[in-house]
């Protein structure tokens, strides 16, 4: 399967992608504790949002990392997935070794970085796409710092 192929091997073509802007704007993440989470995220330097309160039964707070478009929203009454369920979350970041030692210095325990290159990409360049480093919040959440340094072809949106 190429880079390009989507979907099962029975489909003949690939749809055309959509010309209608779709943006991730929050992604939701289960807890148990909102104000052990509020901490965390506010320790690790993100942007606080919002802490919005409406009822006994339902609270959202949302933060933002540092230049994302991207936020995430957690409290009571958002989601009725299990508190640590959400994994694999990727944080991209220019440089993976500054940004493990920011998150070491907050107090993070953040994994060492690993350079796990598929053998299809044996001769590739540098560490872009393969350098991780992992960390989770305080019920589990897991997140993978991602170090892309040069993007592959065709993973820019064209105007």
């Amino acid at each position: 399967m190429s880079s390009t192929d989507v979907g099962s091997a029975a489909s003949a073509e690939t749809p055309e992608v959509s010309s209608i802007d779709m943006n991730l704007e929050v992604v939701t993440l289960p807890v148990s504790d909102v104000d052990r989470a509020k901490e965390f995220y506010s320790r690790i330097g993100w942007r606080f949002d919002i802490d919005l309160p409406v009822s006994d039964d339902f609270r959202v707070v949302q933060f933002t990392p540092p230049h994302s478009g991207c936020s995430i929203q957690f409290g009571k009454g958002r989601t009725t997935a299990e508190p640590g369920s959400a994994q694999a979350m990727i944080l991209v970041v220019d440089d993976i070794d500054a940004a493990r030692a920011d998150l070491v210095s907050r107090g993070v325990d953040v994994s060492e970085v690993a350079v796990e290159k598929p053998p299809a990409f044996g001769d590739a360049p540098g560490r872009s796409y393969f350098a991780r480093a992992r960390f989770a919040d305080p019920d589990g959440n897991g997140w993978e710092l991602q170090e892309i340094t040069t993007r592959l072809p065709g993973r820019e949106w064209e105007d």
